[in-house]
């Protein structure tokens, strides 16, 4: 009972936090109305009292100059008011993230605690990039994304990690993806995450060639790759020894012991009637995957052999 209470508090605390920056904005702009009324009472007044101590033939440019100070009066404590509206919100959506993480901290543990692997899987580390982030620069979105970790880290604090994985993905639909973050600008920040292993697309036709990447990137010792090497959106069956040529490449890069071979993401990411791969083909898929892994096996273990 005292646990079960515990999460309806927690929920709702990540609740109140949610709404915060929406009364954050609100307040911000009540203030900058607030502002404005100010500046146009105190211009009207500058502007009448000029207009009683010239002479009449220059009451115009006078008024005209009073108005010239309003405008862009009330444009600087507009831009006041924003900058403390987004501070304001950023603020808020820290503390949100901060409690969100502190909820899910109890369900982590309690998977990992019955036996599970537990898996985080983040697409706010790549598809976010664009598509609710879109209008962000690259850095803006790292910071973005260190923060998101840091409260990930956090939450999973007391877990081993080799009982976790985190998995990335740049949106699990068939489409140019030429507008995803390209694997290497994100993959330090995804590094510093706690779980060992690293689920990532592979087998994507956009983010295929990236393994180069990964051969000039520094891996900490301690993740093990989790390359996909099917693909989740088409019904093309990937030949097994393709699956093999893929894993191989990973495991060049690390070590044999420090690859597992994935698929770039879920057969059942949305419920629907339709979905975008056959159930027949999806076991055919993964039929092509354990063969292409044995297949590696084969061939990594023969390297030592011989």
């Amino acid at each position: 009972m005292s646990m079960r209470w515990t999460m309806e508090a927690k929920l709702a605390a990540a609740i109140l936090a949610a709404l915060l920056p929406i009364v954050a904005v609100v307040a911000a702009l009540v203030a900058a109305r607030v502002v404005r009324r100010r500046v146009s009472h105190s211009v009207r007044a500058l502007t009448e009292r000029a207009r009683r101590l010239a002479p009449v033939d220059n009451a115009a440019a006078v008024a005209e100059e009073g108005q010239e100070f309003a405008r862009l009066a009330a444009q600087l404590d507009l831009a006041v008011a924003e900058r403390q509206r987004f501070s304001t919100a950023v603020e808020a959506r820290r503390r949100q993230i901060q409690a969100l993480a502190d909820v899910m901290k109890t369900e982590y543990e309690a998977i990992v605690a019955v036996g599970f692997l537990l898996q985080l899987d983040c697409p706010d580390l790549g598809s976010a990039r664009h598509n609710q982030h879109r209008d962000k620069t690259d850095e803006e979105f790292l910071r973005i994304a260190d923060r998101n970790v840091a409260a990930l880290n956090a939450a999973v604090a007391t877990l081993p990690a080799d009982r976790m994985r985190l998995h990335i993905c740049w949106g699990n639909y068939e489409g140019p993806h030429t507008h995803d973050i390209p694997l290497a600008k994100i993959v330090d920040t995804c590094f510093k995450a706690r779980p060992a292993g690293f689920s990532f697309e592979a087998a994507n036709p956009r983010h295929e060639h990236e393994w180069e990447d990964l051969k000039q990137t520094r891996i900490p010792d301690d993740k093990v790759l989790i390359p996909g090497v099917i693909d989740s959106t088409t019904n093309f069956v990937e030949h097994p020894r393709l699956v093999a040529q893929r894993i191989c490449r990973y495991a060049d890069i690390v070590g044999r012991e420090r690859v597992l071979a994935g698929a770039d993401c879920g057969f059942g990411t949305s419920a629907n009637a339709t979905p975008m791969v056959a159930p027949s083909v999806v076991w055919a898929k993964f039929k092509s995957l354990a063969e292409g892994a044995e297949i590696a096996t084969r061939r990594l273990w023969a390297r030592s052999s011989s």
